[in-house]
């Protein structure tokens, strides 16, 4: 089933054409690998299925319905979620703090409505074990790893019953044992058929993880092809423009 349509999706931010009549679409349970350049509309297209950007031209379809995102809480309303490379968690929190942030679950005291932590923390607790994460939900953020804070993002989009994440750059900057445990959680994500978008210069970890790639070059769609029917090299080609079209 496909779950997001894009037709035809450009978006100009005045003279300058981020993106030319992007047409995609992402299948119920599918990882793809979104790569390109930079300046490509990589970034411009997870915009506009994330509500922050209008696109300028063309349709989008979300579960076989025409959809108009005006801010991030209508995409988030209909089950998309992002997570961005700098993950937005407050360090000083714990794991469970940060996936509850102003969502924190309530219980009456008297004439009081006081933080259930019981109930937090074992929630957070059932959806570590459910991205099969080692992550500990009283740790502090401050004190984890770059994958345990991936996994406490992700755990966080789990929460919202998210059908679609889209992750910026979720392996940059970390160790290779951390890219391991963050591959490991979109395939965990994958298993239980929500669908993924990643962004990511590693092409490696695209291909690790991606059931189809989709090119961008100068705001164009190159290519749009199965990880299994392409390679890093014909993806290199694309993005540099030595190869057209794929």
């Amino acid at each position: 089933m496909t779950i997001l349509n894009l037709k035809n999706i450009s978006k100009n931010f005045g003279a300058i054409v981020a993106l030319d009549g992007v047409s995609l679409d992402l299948k119920e349970g599918e990882v793809l690998g979104l790569m390109g350049d930079n300046g490509a509309g990589k970034s411009t297209l997870i915009k506009i299925i994330a509500g922050n950007f209008k696109q300028s031209d063309g349709e989008m379809l979300f579960e076989d319905q025409n959809v108009e995102f005006n801010k991030p809480m209508d995409a988030r309303n209909k089950g998309i979620e992002v997570v961005y490379q700098d993950l937005a968690l407050c360090d000083n929190l714990t794991a469970a703090s940060n996936i509850f942030l102003t969502r924190e679950p309530k219980k009456k005291i008297g004439p009081f409505g006081l933080i259930d932590f019981t109930k937090m923390f074992e929630k957070a607790k059932q959806l570590f074990a459910e991205l099969k994460s080692e992550t500990l939900p009283n740790e502090t953020v401050r004190m984890m790893s770059g994958g345990q804070r991936q996994a406490v993002a992700l755990a966080r989009t789990k929460l919202s019953k998210a059908k679609v994440v889209l992750l910026d750059e979720p392996t940059a900057a970390i160790s290779v044992r951390q890219v391991a445990e963050v591959l490991e959680l979109i395939r965990q994500l994958k298993k239980q058929g929500i669908s993924v978008v990643i962004i990511s210069h590693r092409m490696p970890d695209v291909f690790a993880v991606s059931d189809r790639i989709a090119v961008l070059r100068r705001g164009k769609l190159v290519a749009n092809k199965l990880a299994k029917n392409s390679s890093p090299e014909e993806v290199t080609a694309l993005i540099t423009g030595a190869i057209e079209t794929a």
